[in-house]
């Protein structure tokens, strides 16, 4: 009995443990996680890349946390922040992308300033759901 309640007394202190499900984008399927309420969305995205890379999960996404960014597909809103606790809109369903990579023009040097030029990707209107429907669609070529 004395063991249970120090148990219970232990837990207090910590976070409450979710199960969480995030879908990469371009993957075969969702993977899912058991983490704590509080932790931070970086470490979760972290979490995600070793753990894809471990299990071998094509497209290859490599092992930089700076270059992706987590959405709720349930919500309307911006990508999670990554100082944000992975519990705290309270989904359980996430969404990990890769961020947009900068485009450089075709122009090349600015002669007259010495500065490059560079065009970031451009951004499509409408919403990230929209993005994922037409990069995620299949593309059937006729016979």
């Amino acid at each position: 009995m004395l063991m249970g309640k120090n148990k219970k007394a232990g837990a207090a202190g910590k976070g409450k443990r979710i199960l969480i499900t995030v879908n990469v984008i371009g993957s075969a399927g969702p993977m899912r996680f058991v983490v704590d309420e509080r932790e931070t969305v970086r470490l979760v995205i972290d979490m995600v890349l070793r753990s894809y890379a471990r299990e071998g999960r094509l497209p290859v996404l490599g092992s930089d946390v700076d270059g992706f960014v987590m959405f709720c597909p349930g919500a309307e809103s911006d990508a999670l922040s990554p100082c944000e606790a992975i519990g705290a809109k309270g989904f359980r369903t996430f969404m990990l992308c890769k961020k947009p990579q900068p485009v450089k023009s075709r122009g090349g040097d600015n002669t007259a300033t010495g500065k490059h030029d560079t065009v970031l990707a451009r951004r499509e209107t409408g919403s990230w759901e929209s993005w994922t429907n037409k990069s995620v669609s299949l593309k059937v070529a006729p016979h």
